[in-house]
């Protein structure tokens, strides 16, 4: 099922999307909140997010609590490089690298504990 937008919040003079694929879990877009640092090209703001060490461990740990599939060979070589220069991290590579669950999906998990 595609996603469908289902709502919109108005923040700080930026409009948030709420998308849902099942009509029971919603997420926010964090596209749509990253246009409030980048509004040229919002996926710069998530890279330097992800970037972050302190990200990178908070991640790892849901990954580890909820996905029973998660890479933690691969994600000890992430969380060493996290915060060096060097470092680059993308949901692609994060998804593709570590069997993730989908950031639409841990997003998703992560507004119902809110």
């Amino acid at each position: 099922m595609a996603k469908v937008k289902s709502d919109t919040l108005h923040v700080q003079g930026i409009n948030v999307g709420i998308y849902t694929e099942d009509y029971r879990n919603e997420y926010i877009s964090l596209t749509d909140i990253a246009r409030y640092r980048n509004s040229d090209d919002p996926r710069f703001a998530i890279q330097n997010w992800m970037r972050n060490r302190n990200t990178i461990e908070f991640l790892g740990l849901w990954e580890t609590l909820h996905n029973p599939n998660f890479n933690r060979v691969q994600f000890d070589t992430f969380k060493n490089e996290a915060g060096l220069n060097r470092f680059v991290m993308t949901s692609s590579k994060w998804n593709n690298n570590l069997m993730s669950m989908p950031m639409r999906q841990m997003c998703s998990m992560l507004l119902c504990l809110v």
